[in-house]
């Protein structure tokens, strides 16, 4: 990355001394007709006239070469600078790719969970409706057999403690999915954002 500077350094020393010699070239020109001028003899001015126009041509060759390297040199600083802004666009590309894939993971795993839980709701709401069932039948033979009242207020005293368990955790996954979906729903928004930020891009 150093030697870009310093060869743009080298390029504009070069070009201060070019010009600087066609300027002279041009000062000696005007100089030489000048005094052949001043001086009165043809002779000088007949030999300053083509002196003038050699040195003209000279000055006019060194100028129009560096014109050209000027041109060659903007191109390449061109060239240069394109390439940078592609390996910046490529690096920005991947990054991109890459956190949409982050996204795309952790979208995927999001909704994994989800299924588990709601899996694992309706699991528990069946449990809760089965311990329900058992604690009707159970109150149900409790008035039709009163001799077993005991033993059956035993059970139904157990059925309710489950039943009030089972009612818990129902609730408490119920919570959980509410919070997963709100996760997942936020990082579904960023995920989208984004996609609408790598689109404008």
């Amino acid at each position: 990355m150093a030697s870009a500077p310093a060869s743009r350094v080298t390029r504009r020393r070069q070009r201060s001394t070019r010009l600087t010699v066609a300027v002279s070239l041009l000062v000696v020109a005007g100089l030489a007709v000048v005094g052949a001028v001043v001086s009165g003899s043809w002779l000088l001015v007949c030999l300053a006239a083509p002196l003038g126009v050699l040195l003209g041509a000279a000055a006019t060759k060194i100028t129009h070469s560096e014109l050209r390297q000027s041109r060659r040199d903007a191109a390449r600083d061109r060239a240069e600078q394109a390439q940078a802004y592609r390996r910046l666009t490529e690096e920005r590309t991947a990054e991109h790719a890459a956190y949409i894939e982050q996204m795309q993971s952790r979208i995927a795993e999001r909704e994994e969970t989800l299924v588990a839980l709601q899996e694992e709701l309706g699991a528990t709401q069946k449990r809760a409706a089965d311990v329900t069932r058992k604690m009707n039948a159970e109150a149900r033979r409790g008035d039709v057999a009163e001799h077993e009242r005991d033993r059956v207020a035993a059970r139904l005293d157990d059925a309710e403690s489950r039943a009030a368990d089972a009612i818990v955790r129902m609730v408490e996954l119920e919570q959980e999915v509410i919070v997963l979906r709100a996760e997942l729903e936020t990082v579904t928004a960023a995920w989208r954002e984004a996609e609408l930020v790598r689109k404008r891009a």
